[in-house]
């Protein structure tokens, strides 16, 4: 079965067709530059087996992107999907798991866009064009909320009124679930430990976005991002955590505009707001370790970076108790052992110890990066959200299928 998963940006559509059960990727790429209006015409990036090719064709919406794509496709019947699974960033309280997706489906979702005004538009357009242009092809969303709905109450709730709690739905959804799903997924199989008694912490340290994630017995406990992807560690270009009356202080600022708010604390902060010079954490690191003006400050900004990342940790550890690993991932996580070596140093009251050469050599991922001393391990591996859906998406279609079986009438035995 090949499952094409589908990740919609805002002026992108970035696509992979995975053989299933066997997990192959056979094919994949980017639809770049969607737009009515682009200063550069749109293009697709198409890659088959290793073999790159670059397509210059018009695409005003993302309907006309996948439409582009599938012409690809078509020559090849190798490559043609039995199923489309999607990533969809928020499923609000509707939207506790994977879900088969049909037009009552996507309604349902489209009411819930609010939460998520930047990300989940994109994706209901897409699920509403796949439906009409290939009505017989099912089709999957996979949230990256969905692996969170197991975090407790105590956990999930903000102390406001009622009326806000329930009414509102404002609450802890928390983010890049299919990532720490598939992390700890992968940690638990190399420490040979079946997912329902396996306890981690998972830091996704992403070049945009970061957060940590509390595991206990295959479970999520807690995210480090909330009602949005704006709480928690210091991102490139986030804040993350802060005193609520600082909002209340920019309103003020700002003429109560709550859009200038928005730009200062997920565009403008973060990263780039501390150092002044780059949204990257690399940059800064690599800064730092030099003898420049601005070294000291970009010491600080590592520093705090680091600090959030370590507060948190010890935190979950503590939570999850009597943890079996530490897992880093996505672009920081996997490619900075400085990161991993600042973050773990000094934790040995937790049971954790990093190896500093076995860090420092951890190109080739997973990566088992454990101090002998260390009775937590700590692992460094790849994330890879596009397989994430895809198992999902796969797990779905063949529960659908039983469902689907035990639903078919029986034959009557007819006496002669």
């Amino acid at each position: 079965m090949n499952i094409m998963v589908l990740n919609c940006g805002s002026s992108s559509l970035k696509y992979k067709i995975i053989a299933m059960p066997g997990e192959v990727e056979l094919a994949g790429g980017e639809a770049q530059r969607v737009s009515p209006k682009t200063t550069e015409p749109s293009r697709i990036i198409h890659r088959v087996r290793g073999k790159e090719s670059t397509h210059i064709v018009p695409m005003k919406t993302h309907a006309e992107a996948f439409g582009e794509v599938m012409n690809l496709l078509k020559d090849n019947p190798e490559l043609k999907p039995d199923c489309l699974g999607h990533r969809v960033v928020h499923g609000g309280s509707r939207f506790k798991g994977s879900a088969m997706m049909d037009k009552h489906s996507i309604a349902d979702l489209e009411k819930i866009s609010g939460l998520a005004p930047l990300h989940n538009p994109p994706a209901v357009g897409l699920l509403k064009a796949c439906d009409d242009l290939y009505p017989d092809l099912p089709q999957t969303a996979v949230f990256d909320t969905s692996f969170h709905a197991t975090i407790p109450n105590y956990a999930s709730t903000y102390a406001l009124p009622e009326q806000l709690r329930v009414d509102e739905g404002i609450r802890k959804y928390g983010f890049h679930g299919t990532s720490h799903r598939f992390v700890v997924e992968e940690a638990a199989r190399l420490m040979g430990k079946p997912m329902n008694k396996f306890n981690a912490v998972s830091c996704h340290l992403g070049s945009g976005g970061a957060s940590l994630c509390a595991v206990k017995n295959g479970k999520s406990i807690d995210n480090t991002m909330g009602y949005s992807p704006l709480q928690g560690l210091m991102m490139s270009t986030r804040s993350g955590d802060l005193d609520s009356a600082i909002v209340l202080n920019l309103m003020a600022q700002h003429n109560g505009d709550p859009d200038a708010v928005e730009n200062r604390l997920n565009k403008q902060s973060g990263v780039l707001g501390m150092s002044g010079i780059s949204s990257d954490i690399r940059d800064i690191i690599s800064r730092g370790d030099k003898s420049g003006d601005d070294a000291a400050q970009m010491r600080n900004t590592a520093s705090l970076y680091v600090w959030r990342i370590r507060k948190y940790l010890g935190a979950y550890l503590s939570a999850v108790g009597n943890a079996d690993a530490v897992i880093f991932t996505d672009t920081i996580g996997e490619t900075m052992p400085q990161v991993r070596w600042m973050v773990c140093s000094d934790m040995e009251v937790f049971g954790l110890a990093i190896d500093s050469e076995k860090n420092d050599a951890a190109k080739e991922l997973p990566a088992d990066i454990t101090a002998k001393e260390s009775r937590v391990r700590i692992f460094a591996i790849a994330t890879n959200e596009e397989l994430a859906i895809a198992r999902q998406t796969f797990l779905l279609l063949d529960k659908q299928s039983e469902k689907n079986q035990e639903q078919e009438p029986q034959d009557e035995d007819i006496n002669p």
